[in-house]
């Protein structure tokens, strides 16, 4: 597991089984690569039912339709993420066409995410963090305040980390405002 700091408590290491995050995933030059893709695909703002968010973001695979809550038909991963597709699947232990869904988002300085589970339709999730840090919060789901416990974990350009089991399902989470420039590709598998 990975260091993660509980609020106003100091340093702990993370409880959160399911949680597995590394750094270094990807050089710089990977990287720069990515990030030029990233600045070619159509991003758009990210809507969820009437509202809009700071992010914009770019579906593969699918795109979940939160009026509806349903997941609709999406365009094919675009070839260029093909590599980085099947390294994330070599590192997660599943073919590479497992990994059915992909999201690309961009967060500008001072863009938050707000507290979430993803979508069920999705069983494992996998992040890949790009150009900036980010701090991502989890809190157990559901959130009861008498017993609120929030861990962080601050995400550093060029890591992975998963959520399976425990941490995909009995955590929610969040982003931050970001201090910089961000980028994340998340992909994730279809829920059986």
């Amino acid at each position: 597991m990975t260091q993660a700091t509980l609020f106003d408590e100091g340093p702990i290491n993370s409880s959160i089984k399911g949680l597995v995050y590394e750094p270094e995933f990807l050089s710089l030059d990977e990287e720069k690569e990515l990030i030029e893709i990233i600045k070619t695909l159509p991003l758009h703002a990210a809507r969820y039912k009437q509202y809009v968010a700071r992010r914009r973001v770019v579906s593969f695979g699918g795109s979940y339709d939160f009026d509806t809550n349903q997941l609709q038909p999406g365009i094919a991963l675009d070839e260029r993420l093909h590599e980085l597709r099947d390294r994330v699947a070599g590192w997660l232990g599943v073919p590479p066409g497992d990994l059915v869904h992909a999201l690309v988002a961009e967060y500008a300085p001072g863009t938050p995410l707000g507290w979430h589970r993803d979508v069920p339709d999705f069983e494992t999730i996998v992040g890949v963090s790009l150009g900036g840090h980010a701090t991502l919060r989890f809190r157990p789901y559901p959130d009861a305040p008498a017993t609120r416990k929030v861990v962080q974990l601050d995400v550093a350009p060029r890591s992975i980390y998963t959520l399976v089991g425990e941490a995909r399902w009995g955590w929610q989470h969040s982003v931050a405002p970001t201090g910089e420039l961000r980028w994340s590709i998340t992909f994730r598998t279809r829920r059986l």
